[in-house]
């Protein structure tokens, strides 16, 4: 690892976690960034997941205060986002380089698609509490098995559950959006959790490279959270969008024009 190479991935790790704390998309950076410098797209996924769990974990002590309301609802989603986490991450330890690679372009422009149409997601999922308890079951044994799917999901690529997850919830009714956050924050640091463990036992992990940025994660959540009011979300969601797809543009042209 160069000096330079050194320097981008912290600089990446850095904005990736500011950007996390206020608009979300962050993997959107990081994990091309470790594609640009050859890392093997497996290797930087895995990688990516790692560096960006301090931030994650410390994003559910904030959310502490929200907790409590949550707790009927936790009962129902943890086990399933760990259930679905741990295949997804099983999964990635069973793909080899190549085919990841491959799926890469795809996973990123879904991805960014996901996070650009996120305002089109909570438009039509207004919350519905007004028909009957067994509709409203229904919904609920719904957003679990679409949790599930979000979580393997989650466990094999990532960007973009948080997103995934706030939809799902505003269909079962769900209106105020600390609580959903917390519950969502709660799920996808599990996901991301069982997802680490998997790929730190399958030996994954490039490590200077991880503890790099994890270090500038943890700076930059840390302004993110701070100073969040400076910065304006929807500013950060069109560069996050516009990063995404050109990455996604990059990434297609390595794999399937050069």
């Amino acid at each position: 690892m160069t000096l330079t190479e050194g320097f981008a991935l912290a600089g990446a790790a850095a904005a990736a976690g500011l950007i996390n704390a206020v608009a979300g998309g962050g993997t959107l950076i990081t994990f091309p960034v470790l594609l640009a410098f050859g890392v093997p797209p497996v290797v930087a996924n895995a990688t990516n997941t790692v560096s960006l769990m301090a931030g994650t974990l410390g994003s559910v002590f904030g959310f502490r205060r929200h907790m409590a309301p949550i707790r009927g609802w936790l009962w129902r989603f943890v086990p399933v986002s760990i259930a679905g986490g741990a295949a997804g991450s099983w999964l990635l330890t069973h793909t080899t380089d190549r085919v990841f690679g491959r799926l890469v372009p795809f996973l990123i422009l879904f991805a960014t698609v996901v996070f650009l149409l996120q305002g089109v997601f909570r438009r039509f999922t207004q919350p519905d509490v007004t028909g009957p308890a067994d509709a409203r079951s229904t919904h609920v044994w719904a957003a679990i098995v679409f949790q599930f799917g979000v979580a393997l999901y989650g466990g094999y690529f990532g960007a973009g559950i948080g997103i995934l997850m706030l939809a799902s919830l505003g269909m079962l009714g769900l209106t105020h959006i600390h609580e959903m956050n917390a519950l969502k924050t709660v799920l996808s640091s599990l996901i991301n959790l069982v997802a680490s463990v998997l790929f730190i036992a399958a030996g994954l992990i490039d490590w200077p490279r991880a503890l790099l940025m994890t270090a500038g994660a943890v700076v930059g959540y840390y302004v993110g959270s701070h100073y969040s009011q400076r910065f304006s979300p929807a500013h950060l969601r069109r560069f996050i969008t516009a990063i995404g797809l050109g990455m996604s543009g990059w990434t297609f042209y390595r794999e399937f024009v050069r």
